[in-house]
């Protein structure tokens, strides 16, 4: 059985990696969309969740506050009581913003002095921390005018910034790491999509048949190619990413491989599936685009999970550059473990084991 498996991997590098128009389809086009995607691609914000620590009882802050829970483009998820609960709220995702006034907020107006309102801001997603800040700025601004009508001085209240994550708010920190899941993504799952239906369309489908590996074995053959390319693809990512880019990588690099194999393991078990069903390449490539479109848009690359319909949201379990995503992120910007990341990898694991099986019943089905 090594033997044979082997051969046929062998096979199956050599047919991907001989032909010309492969290798320039297997490395430029990632190489080409990494560059764009880096400095192109930028995100617009629906609506910001906020949290309030008010520890002021005048009645400065408490005009402060009803403008933002007025307007339509803030939606308060939690009043906190103390410093201890900021930290929480914004590494569980509760909320994009936690807004601080000072115990001493409404005194310093009143006395004509400048009033500081902190803004903790969660800076992974720096395109939308840069939105949120820039919303409560006209807000700031709007509360500064009304005030200095109404009592005069100059300038009442100011916006002092902290972000977490990301102190500088450079948007390629948080789009880079997701570039990771999407080209591999991207090149996995056309690999294997592919895989079988080439060998029917190539009339060599019935030679591996009489050949004397077992349907799963043949599979296996097909699965590991993608399974060593795509961590090739993946590894010259993160290199452009931290060399290039300059993304700082704060988290362990094995928890991130290890949400890796089991991100390679779904998008090749569901590869396996659509080129089970294709009887042609063309079947398989617009079975793999046919996922791969959706799975992107879905995923929380662009579009937050959390601004989706709620059906939607439950959706999106099944999607496993979801997890991913987040894997990836979190090791990035979080310096997040192997321990903290355990509910993103055993989706994973879930969705792979089961497509693997469904491609296995499928390509049986289609030899009887």
């Amino acid at each position: 059985m090594g033997i044979h498996l082997a051969g046929l991997i062998v096979k199956e590098l050599l047919a991907l990696l001989k032909d010309k128009k492969s290798r320039v389809v297997l490395i430029a086009p990632p190489l080409i969309q990494l560059i764009v995607f880096g400095y192109a691609a930028s995100f617009d914000l629906n609506r910001i969740p906020y949290a309030v620590l008010n520890e002021d009882t005048g009645a400065a802050s408490r005009e402060l506050l009803s403008r933002f829970e007025q307007n339509n483009t803030f939606e308060c998820v939690e009043h906190l009581e103390s410093d201890g609960q900021i930290k929480p709220v914004v590494d569980n995702k509760e909320a994009l913003l936690v807004l601080r006034i000072p115990s001493d907020f409404s005194r310093r107006l009143l006395s004509k002095q400048t009033g500081p309102v902190q803004a903790n801001v969660d800076g992974r997603n720096s395109n939308s921390a840069m939105a949120a800040l820039n919303y409560v700025q006209v807000i700031l601004s709007e509360f500064n005018a009304d005030w200095i009508e109404a009592h005069g001085g100059r300038l009442p209240s100011k916006l002092v910034v902290r972000a977490w994550y990301n102190p500088n708010l450079v948007s390629r920190w948080f789009i880079v790491p997701g570039i990771v899941g999407i080209l591999t993504l991207l090149v996995t799952l056309l690999i294997t999509a592919l895989s079988v239906a080439r060998e029917r369309e190539a009339g060599t489908f019935d030679q591996l048949l009489v050949t004397p590996l077992q349907p799963v074995e043949i599979l296996l053959g097909k699965a590991i190619p993608a399974v060593l390319l795509g961590l090739l693809e993946a590894g010259v990512i993160v290199v452009v990413g931290l060399f290039w880019f300059e993304v700082p990588l704060t988290g362990s690099l094995a928890a991130l491989y290890l949400g890796l194999l089991l991100f390679l393991l779904s998008c090749i078990g569901i590869g396996l599936m659509i080129s089970s069903m294709a009887a042609t390449q063309q079947q398989g490539l617009l079975g793999a685009f046919l996922f791969m479109v959706p799975a992107i848009t879905l995923s929380g690359f662009a579009t937050p999970i959390e601004n989706m319909p709620e059906p939607i949201q439950w959706f999106t379990c099944l999607i496993p550059l979801r997890y991913f995503l987040i894997i990836s992120r979190r090791v990035f910007l979080e310096g997040a473990t192997a321990e903290l990341l355990i509910p993103q990898y055993w989706p994973m694991a879930l969705i792979g084991i089961v497509c693997l099986f469904a491609a296995a019943f499928l390509f049986r089905r289609r030899l009887s």
